[in-house]
């Protein structure tokens, strides 16, 4: 299974967020931090408010941050809610595929039990414990609004 883009961009964005928890920052700082397209941030911080995982306020002195605590944010399900397709293989499409020996192959059942393996790892994680090196992440994701601190890089890659 890959995991798309966009799924990507939200955990990185929870990271931020959890990182810098109790202060807001823009998705544009999101955006420089990580080098990635704003657009495609705006879409995913809006995904993530629908979800419930981060507010969003307006104005001069607004920007996201975690709606809820690190600790409570299961990646197994962010996952489960950030991506559409789950099909490692065509029968597994919500179609079923046109696949012609799809009726009598057993590469389907394989294919989901993977698919449910693999996300059972992630269940076993929160975003608490995607942070709990926080010192080294904080170094490297500088102030969190103009990207690394090129002088801690060195001390968190020995």
């Amino acid at each position: 299974m890959r995991m798309t883009a966009h799924t990507d961009y939200a955990l990185r964005m929870l990271i931020h967020l959890a990182v810098f928890k109790g202060r807001p920052h823009t998705v544009n700082d999101v955006a420089e931090t990580f080098g990635l397209s704003r657009n495609h941030l705006l879409k995913v911080a809006y995904n993530l408010r629908k979800m419930e995982l981060v507010h969003a306020v307006r104005g001069r002195s607004g920007g996201i941050s975690l709606a809820i605590p690190a600790t409570d944010i299961n990646i197994g399900s962010v996952i489960r809610r950030m991506e559409e397709d789950f099909s490692v293989v065509e029968c597994l499409q919500r179609d079923g595929g046109a696949c012609l020996i799809s009726p009598a192959c057993r590469l389907k059942a394989i294919a989901a039990e993977a698919l449910e393996a693999y996300l059972r790892v992630f269940d076993s994680y929160t975003l608490a414990d995607l942070v709990r090196n926080e010192s080294a992440l904080a170094a490297l994701l500088g102030d969190g609004k103009n990207g690394p601190s090129a002088r801690a890089l060195p001390e968190y890659l020995d």
